[in-house]
């Protein structure tokens, strides 16, 4: 782990993926587990869950195969709801493929319900 648990968590969670196994082990924190919902709910991976080893925990996490492209976008840029377009086309590679990961005053959710809600927030990272 280095200075970005999150951009640890994409790597191998992409690293994974690529070389075809179905489950994986993740440090834990409420940011990881708020993104890994998100995920989950978009069916980009399966069922996780948390294990106490009294230093922090980690995450056991399954993969569905669904993952072809996820990463943290960096540095946390600011974006309003009228802004969004313009982040999915530098950072999704079509329209309606994938989704931003963003952290608002309502808790951690994609591009999609943050528009719905009428609400901006600070980007974390993208899943395709």
């Amino acid at each position: 782990m280095k200075h970005d648990p999150l951009a640890d968590v994409f790597a191998i969670i992409k690293n994974t993926e690529g070389i075809g196994r179905r489950e994986c082990t993740l440090p834990a924190s409420k940011v990881i587990r708020g993104v890994l919902e998100v995920m989950k709910k978009k069916e980009y991976i399966g069922d996780f869950r948390f294990i106490d080893d009294g230093k922090g925990g980690h995450i056991k996490l399954k993969l569905l195969g669904r993952v072809n492209d996820c990463g943290v976008i960096k540095p946390r840029f600011s974006v309003t709801s009228r802004e969004m377009i313009r982040w999915e086309k530098q950072f999704l590679p079509a329209d309606g493929i994938g989704m931003l990961i963003m952290t608002t005053s309502k808790g951690i959710m994609n591009q999609k319900d943050a528009v719905k809600h009428r609400t901006g927030g600070k980007l974390l990272g993208y899943v395709y």
